[in-house]
């Protein structure tokens, strides 16, 4: 596998984000090639509708790319905190435009394939290419993530002020400005079903607003007056899982009702029974069956934690880097955010934000093994490039660009995460759980976000002494196992 670069003298700087995104659109076929647009915190999210017609090394090349995820038709492009909001706002405005589209495909036809696109048995490329690498599996938890990855930023913002407000609360200081922070920090949370239902209806092709307004009946406190099987409804029941299945009910209503009303009625029938009989299934029935699930969730945590959870610690931040590397860490938006609404805060997050951990150490070891190799000095310049993001939770740089390519450093790596995930578990099981109040950070952005079921000092403690565990197992493991052993020379006889 080869290396991935920031600046060195081998690799300029990165370019500006209208040039990077010229040259991201070129080499995945051209704006007609793209057919959704998207990102997280470090990642554009692109999906393609050929993709064979990307380039894969051409883009790992690129300045300012740290690393590239290909996944059939969804592709991940690295960019880093700061830069892929503004590379994704350029890639945006250029497929908008409808420049035409790179490598002689057609930009009219809205694939980007090339007019040939057929078989000798007349199959077309396109659907060979659809159903070679779009498992149901795969699409339905890229779909998901794409339904949940845009709220993070507002996830976070409101997790940073309810922390600063819990702070102030337990002080006693600015007592006057505590009610205002309170009810800024609470409002998103107390609304998130409505956000759901839009991003919903838009990822499964219906009308946003209707996604909305059927899944904010979830939260509407006059729910409280509909009684179902003898038992008054509790706003909020189910939570963002009944939202989701709200809006992707209400999606599939209006898909139907719409190709069977006649096109003068459509603008009054299609909206007024959409939202009715979504909003009917999800009182009678949704409600119900999702708060079952979310409570059951809610259990299960907590009863893995408390029973086996040391054991569990070692699997999630063993394995949390290998989710990373696939884009596939994203599907656990929705647990995250079910527990933040049912206990105020995540206890998965902090096991698995020990993988970042791991990852740190076992690039310190690199770094300190390489020391005198000359031959290697681009890639300690990596190392000293990424490491502060990889301190703050973002470790795309230093997987991509320094672990994945080495080999075993990834698993010594993930050794680490182990150890400091065990630890964190370890200390739930003496019954001190470790929770975010918000997804998104890790590392030790993760601080501001900590609290538990014995304060946000405990808490901070247990956190910390993870993240120490992790560096340390990391780097000796990485030391002393991470590099190949150098066969012996015989004596001279």
């Amino acid at each position: 596998m080869r290396n991935d670069h920031p600046a060195s003298p081998d690799h300029p700087a990165s370019p500006g984000p209208a040039a990077t995104a010229a040259a991201v659109l070129d080499r995945v076929g051209g704006p007609a090639n793209v057919t959704s647009v998207a990102h997280c915190m470090t990642r554009l999210r692109l999906s393609l509708a050929d993709p064979a017609a990307a380039d894969e090394a051409a883009l790992r090349a690129l300045p300012g790319v740290v690393g590239v995820v290909a996944d059939g038709p969804a592709w991940q492009i690295v960019l880093g905190p700061g830069v892929v909001d503004k590379v994704t706002a350029e890639v945006t405005a250029r497929i908008t435009a409808g420049q035409p589209g790179a490598n002689g495909t057609e930009p009219g036809d809205g694939t980007g394939l090339p007019k040939a696109t057929e078989l000798r048995d007349g199959t077309d490329v396109r659907e060979v290419l659809r159903r070679r690498n779009a498992t149901p599996l795969k699409t339905a938890l890229r779909r998901v993530a794409n339904v949940f990855v845009p709220l993070i930023p507002a996830l976070i913002g409101c997790g940073i002020l309810s922390g600063v407000n819990g702070l102030l609360l337990n002080t006693g200081w600015l007592p006057g400005l505590t009610p205002a922070l309170s009810a800024i920090a609470s409002a998103f949370l107390a609304l998130i079903a409505a956000f759901v239902g839009v991003n919903a209806a838009k990822e499964f092709g219906g009308t946003p607003v209707l996604g909305g307004a059927a899944a904010a009946v979830v939260v509407y406190p006059g729910v409280a007056k509909v009684t179902v099987s003898g038992t008054h409804l509790a706003p909020g029941q189910g939570g963002v899982l009944g939202a989701l299945a709200a809006a992707l009910l209400a999606t599939r209503v209006e898909k139907w009702v719409r190709g069977r009303v006649p096109g003068a009625l459509d603008v009054l029938l299609t909206p007024t029974l959409t939202v009715l009989v979504s909003g009917l299934v999800t009182l009678y029935g949704l409600m119900y069956a999702a708060g079952a699930v979310a409570a059951a969730i809610g259990t299960a945590a907590d009863w893995l934690l408390a029973t086996a959870g040391a054991a569990a610690g070692l699997l999630l931040g063993g394995l949390f880097l290998p989710l990373v590397m696939l884009g596939l860490h994203q599907a656990l938006i929705p647990i995250h955010t079910t527990l933040i609404e049912q206990q105020g805060y995540t206890v998965l997050l902090p096991l698995l934000a020990m993988a970042g951990a791991g990852q740190v150490g076992a690039a310190l070891a690199v770094y300190v093994r390489l020391r005198h190799d000359v031959s290697h000095d681009s890639l300690r310049t990596t190392i000293r490039s990424a490491l502060p993001a990889g301190l703050l939770g973002v470790g795309e740089p230093l997987i991509y660009g320094v672990s994945l390519p080495l080999g075993r450093p990834f698993l010594t790596a993930c050794a680490g995460g182990a150890a400091g995930g065990g630890f964190v578990g370890f200390f739930a099981m003496l019954g001190t759980k470790v929770g975010a109040t918000a997804i998104g950070p890790s590392g030790w952005a993760l601080f501001p976000l900590l609290t538990g079921n014995r304060g946000p000092a405990v808490a901070l403690a247990v956190y910390a002494g993870g993240l120490l565990t992790g560096y340390a197992v990391g780097f000796t493991a990485t030391y002393l196992f991470g590099f190949p052993r150098r066969p012996r020379v015989a004596a001279p006889a």
